[in-house]
């Protein structure tokens, strides 16, 4: 514990978009004049003297349908990052840990109820059939990627690991993948306020039972520190086959609104791309904004 992880994955993987990760929570402050101007540089200047502001949500019922015609939004997805108070993260946990922690978040997850009852799959003794229709949801992910492998993040594999989700599909958590938990909301078409009304109550939810790790200058704390503050990533698979056309124009407007990549045919992952210095509900909002735009100068 408290042993520094630089991890190699940056060595090993010279394409890493940042090639560190911190051991548990109590790094970032140990070794603050390490991660700090990381955090800056990738948080568009978060500086050590900023503070990042409290948990706020918002007003969920303001968010609504990005696209009622159902002309350009394929898919909405918000999720967010946890990580589990008094467990240090995956290159220090035991193997005790690991089974302590998906017990614990396994009997949390059952105990919701209504929209968000579901089933938790534990990857250990997961059946061929139960693991083949987790695949064809595009669920289950796999053992750990070559910077997770880099990292140490791997260890015991699968001990520890599961994956939950409600009946519709429509709410997901991811334990013990990267972060401790990611709690995922999503469904087909453009319903930003429906999925994120969701992932709120989720969280709340899971946050009554379960202590997340936080820290009052830089949030919720997780694994990587591209992934602080709020840690929410709201997303849209859209069509925009003229903007597509068009690269300079979509440019534009990715510059001032988040991040994307490009799929086939003019189908795009469109996602906010603040997560440190703004409240949840204002980084929802960056994304649920340049939708629209984008939209619009689509129809233009």
């Amino acid at each position: 514990m408290n042993s520094l992880w630089v991890d190699p994955e940056g060595i090993e993987n010279l394409d890493s978009g940042v090639g560190i990760y911190a051991p548990d929570a109590e790094a970032y402050t140990l070794f603050a004049d390490l991660f700090d101007p990381i955090i800056e540089d990738y948080h568009k200047g978060f500086k050590k003297t900023d503070k990042h502001p409290p948990k706020n949500w918002g007003d969920c019922d303001t968010m609504g349908n990005l696209d009622p015609a159902g002309e350009y939004v394929i898919s909405t997805r918000v999720r967010c990052g946890r990580s589990m108070e008094g467990y240090p993260f995956n290159p220090c946990l035991t193997e005790a840990q690991y089974k302590e922690m998906e017990e614990k978040v396994s009997s949390t997850l059952c105990g919701l109820s209504g929209e968000l009852k579901g089933n938790f799959y534990p990857l250990t003794g997961m059946t061929k059939e139960v693991q083949q229709k987790l695949i064809d949801d595009h669920f289950l992910f796999k053992e750990g990627d070559r910077f997770l492998q880099a990292a140490n993040a791997c260890r015991f594999w699968p001990t520890g690991r599961g994956i939950y989700h409600n009946e519709n599909k429509t709410f997901l958590v991811w334990c013990n993948e990267e972060d401790h938990l990611r709690l995922i909301s999503m469904q087909m078409g453009g319903d930003l306020g429906q999925v994120y009304r969701r992932l709120v109550t989720a969280v709340n939810d899971v946050e009554k039972r379960i202590p997340f790790s936080h820290h009052d200058r830089l949030g919720f704390l997780t694994f990587c520190p591209t992934n602080l503050g709020t840690t929410v990533r709201a997303s849209v698979h859209i069509k925009l086959p003229k903007l597509a056309a068009n690269k300079a124009k979509l440019e534009e407007v990715r510059g001032t609104r988040g991040e994307h990549t490009e799929a086939e045919g003019g189908v795009y992952d469109i996602s906010n791309k603040r997560r440190m210095g703004l409240t949840e509900y204002e980084a929802v909002k960056e994304m649920n904004d340049g939708i629209l735009e984008m939209i619009k100068m689509e129809k233009e």
